[in-house]
Formats: C-alpha cells, sequence, structure tokens
C-alpha cells in the first residue's frame, strides 16, 4: 500500500508541475503577445499608410502649438487636432498668425495627462479614417509621446511620425515613460487609463 501511495503522490505531484509549467507557458505567451501587439499592428499601419492624413499636437506649451501650425502651413490638406493644449484666446492667435483656417482646427479638452492625450482621440481617428499623424510635441516630451502612441495608436491600426518642438527641458526619466506604457497596456486589456490616480 506504501508504494502505491507513494506512486500516486508521485503522480500527482508530477501533474501538478506540469500544470503549472503549461500555465506559465500560457501566461508568458499572453504577455508577449500584449507586448507586440502595438509595434506589429504599427508597423502594418506605416506600410499601409506611409503619408499623414492629420496632425495631433500634444498641446499645453505655446512652442507645440507654433511647431504644430508650422506644419499645419505646410500640408494645407491635414485637420489638426490639439489634445488639452492652450485654451482658444491662445491657440487660434498662433495658427492665425501663419493662416492656418480655424476650420482645420479641433482643440480637444478632454485628456489629463499624456496617456489621455492618445486614448480620448483614439475612437475619434478611427471614425474619421485617420490611419497616419503627425504626432507634434515638445523635444524632451517625445520619448515618453512615442511609446504611448505605439501602443495606443498601434494597437487601432494608426501610425504616426514624429515632428520635435525644440525647447531646453531634459527628457524625461525611463520611469515615467515605463510607467505610462505599463498603463497604456491596462488601457488597451481593460478600457481604465489610471488617469484618476496620477495626473502627468
Amino acid at each position: 500500500m506504501s508504494v502505491l501511495s507513494n506512486s500516486l503522490r508521485y503522480q500527482r505531484a508530477f501533474l501538478w508541475r506540469r500544470g503549472q509549467r503549461f500555465c506559465l507557458r500560457i501566461l508568458l505567451s499572453g504577455l508577449c503577445l500584449l507586448l507586440l501587439y502595438g509595434p506589429v499592428n504599427l508597423a502594418i499601419a506605416q506600410w499601409l499608410w506611409p503619408h499623414p492624413d492629420g496632425i495631433l499636437v500634444l498641446g499645453g506649451q505655446p512652442h507645440r502649438e507654433a511647431t504644430a501650425a508650422r506644419l499645419a502651413m505646410l500640408h494645407p490638406q491635414l485637420h489638426i487636432w490639439s489634445s488639452s493644449g492652450l485654451g482658444p484666446d491662445m491657440a487660434y492667435p498662433i495658427f492665425d498668425a501663419l493662416r492656418v483656417s480655424r476650420d482645420r482646427i479641433t482643440l480637444d479638452y478632454q485628456a489629463v495627462d499624456t496617456v489621455t492625450n492618445f486614448t480620448t482621440l483614439v475612437k475619434t481617428f478611427r471614425q474619421q479614417h485617420v490611419h497616419h499623424l503627425y504626432l507634434v510635441t515638445s523635444d524632451y516630451h517625445m520619448p515618453r509621446a512615442r511609446a504611448i502612441a505605439t501602443i495606443v495608436l498601434g494597437s487601432h491600426h494608426i501610425a504616426f511620425t514624429p515632428v520635435v518642438a525644440p525647447s531646453s527641458q531634459a527628457t524625461e526619466s525611463p520611469f515615467r515613460i515605463g510607467r505610462d506604457m505599463v498603463r497604456s497596456w491596462i488601457w488597451l486589456t481593460t478600457g481604465w487609463s489610471g488617469a484618476a490616480i496620477r495626473n502627468v
């Protein structure tokens, strides 16, 4: 009986370890798919739609809107979205100075941080059949914006081309970039951006 009991115990332990390994493989495979989902779709979108058909400026500082206005002047067929940027009394004069029609500009104030700059507008871009955006923000902010855009825009098959607005600030820390990448993945899987906890 003791030999039989030991054999059953061994088989149970073997099956338990095998089940654990299987679950771990499934978990790692799911994590890899999640990590690659945005970048792979982004690469496909870049290939299918190589030319931008819209401008997204992550507003808030005059030099960003000024860069977007100069870009809009060079591409008169493109619509501009300014996400939580300057108020109308400050934003419009920047575009007016370069004769960019106000009809081409959407001032959107839903976003409270960089992650929600993208999550609040991505459905609008899809509905309006925007496939490739010029992404305008400050040089120090661009690494974080690109990381988030790769996940959020990429997951919706929207490509982007970065356009840097020069500034004198130091590049943001890897911690902030990593934190917002995690928030973007959480939003991708749950629809929750975490903006209520951290507004940056």
